[in-house]
């Protein structure tokens, strides 16, 4: 449905925090709150990146600084965060964590009802951060999953 990509700078912004920027500004094109999307997947490339990227998401401050959008997304609902286990728990595999962790949405969103919507979120490098917004479509869905 929609993608944002960010950039930091790793020695002075945050190892792995690039995804910060990029979901507030996908939201916000849409006019989406926290509670809008029923399903987060969020790589986790160490345990404790998670939970620093959720306290970023929830500064006001900081998501005005860094995504350039006013903080307007409610909560982070946490309990639709990984409902099957993140990066560390399934893997992450070396230049496929991407494939396992969109996948792994897809087949999760098909069980959702038609209209439900995913954030996909994935940092590389370091500094990159690349987010997709999802949007459980019958026949999209039925197409992809029975091809």
């Amino acid at each position: 449905m929609d993608f944002e990509i960010a950039a930091v700078d790793i020695f002075n912004e945050g190892l792995l925090m690039a995804p910060v920027s990029a979901i507030p500004r996908v939201l916000a094109r849409h006019g989406l709150k926290f509670n809008d999307i029923a399903l987060w997947e969020i790589h986790e490339a160490f345990s404790a990146q998670v939970l620093c990227h959720i306290k970023a998401l929830e500064d006001k401050n900081f998501v005005r600084e860094k995504a350039g959008v006013e903080h307007m997304f409610g909560s982070f609902p946490r309990d639709r965060m990984n409902p099957n286990g993140g990066s560390v728990a399934l893997g992450h595999p070396f230049a496929a964590t991407g494939a396992r962790i969109l996948s792994q949405a897809l087949k999760e969103l098909a069980a959702l009802p038609k209209g439900s919507r995913a954030i996909v979120s994935i940092c590389a490098d370091g500094g990159l951060g690349t987010v997709a917004l999802l949007e459980r479509d019958y026949f999209i869905m039925t197409h992809i999953l029975h091809s």
